[in-house]
């Protein structure tokens, strides 16, 4: 109810300026609007004891990944990557098993800055490839695979957010509860991801590479944060099929984890400056501030601007755009826009 009694001050405001027959033509659109929203409330599912199912789709995505793009392009890369290291398989050293696969392993080790040192170039040529690709490899598969990864865990987040409040809330309050705690839930569910793929790989090292527990843990801990000692690896001809995908996966994600813990940490110094901001006193020169046009009082629009600015949501520059934007539009200088305004610029 004060937001309602706030918005309807700060649109008094312009209202007061306009004609009596334009206020006569606002009258009519509410009352317009009004019809047709409380028809939309009597159609809501919700309203006649029916709630409506959450579907995934009603959840908005920040963005629509194409992922056959990025396969594409990452398939190529990957691709050539091989090919380059598969012709000059003679001048790399190490442990080797199959000339195409161990080539592939050698481009996400490489890519990813894992380097365990068990496949190593072994000439000057082999060398300067193998820079050139580690450089490219960090660019473009890092902001590939950083985007598909960050569409990944958004999905995967509204459907722990789902699964959380399904039978609690209705679709409309879930909506709510993920765009309020995003960044949270994404947190969350990279965190729970990235714990899988850590146990998926220890497992993996320990029944099909035959490492002990201690050692199987060890070289996950040390393949995911891209240290890659060397001294434990991937040496069988299935352990460096799954190496492939699961080095790419569990290195992305906890690069994102740390990405989310971050902004969730920031978010939430700036939910803590916004609560400060907006409980502390005023003082006379806060008001000063705030009379942008030096009338001696502050209205409800010239203080929502000026917390707005305090907060950091907008700045000075922002609001004075604005205002000359609207002096230029309000051609009869009444203070208020009009159809006439318009149709005069």
């Amino acid at each position: 109810m004060a937001n309602n009694d706030a918005n309807e001050s700060l649109l008094s405001e312009f209202r007061d300026h306009s004609h009596p027959n334009e206020k006569n033509d606002l009258q009519r659109r509410r009352q317009q609007r009004g019809s047709a929203s409380s028809l939309a409330e009597t159609n809501r599912p919700e309203e006649n004891g029916v709630e409506s199912p959450l579907h995934p789709e009603s959840i908005p995505v920040k963005q629509q990944f194409n992922f056959k793009q990025v396969f594409m392009w990452l398939a190529a890369y990957l691709g050539g990557g091989t090919i380059c290291f598969f012709l000059i398989s003679n001048q790399i050293k190490g442990q080797k098993t199959n000339g195409i696969l161990d080539a592939i392993y050698f481009c996400v080790v490489t890519m990813t800055t894992v380097g365990y040192g068990d496949l190593v170039p072994n000439s000057m040529l082999a060398k300067l490839l193998a820079t050139v690709y580690v450089f490219t490899g960090m660019v473009l598969v890092g902001l590939i695979l950083s985007q598909a990864a960050d569409y990944i865990v958004e999905k995967q987040e509204n459907l722990l957010v789902r699964t959380i409040y399904m039978r609690k809330k209705g679709a409309a309050e879930i909506l709510k509860e993920v765009q309020t705690h995003k960044v949270k839930y994404k947190f969350i569910t990279t965190g729970v991801i990235l714990f899988v793929l850590i146990i998926v790989g220890t497992v993996f090292l320990f029944v099909v590479e035959e490492f002990n527990f201690m050692d199987a843990f060890y070289c996950v801990c040390s393949t995911i944060t891209t240290l890659g000692y060397g001294d434990e690896s991937f040496s069988t001809k299935r352990g460096r099929i799954f190496a492939i995908f699961w080095i790419l996966s569990s290195t992305i994600c906890l690069a994102q984890f740390f990405l989310y813990l971050a902004e969730l940490y920031t978010e939430r110094r700036q939910s803590s400056f916004v609560k400060w901001v907006l409980k502390r006193n005023l003082t006379p020169s806060d008001l000063e501030a705030a009379d942008l046009d030096h009338d001696k009082a502050v209205s409800v629009a010239e203080f929502v601007i000026y917390k707005l600015e305090e907060m950091g949501k907008i700045s000075h520059e922002d609001v004075s755009v604005v205002i000359e934007t609207f002096k230029r539009l309000d051609v009869d200088q009444s203070g208020a826009l009009t159809a006439s305004d318009l149709m005069s610029s």
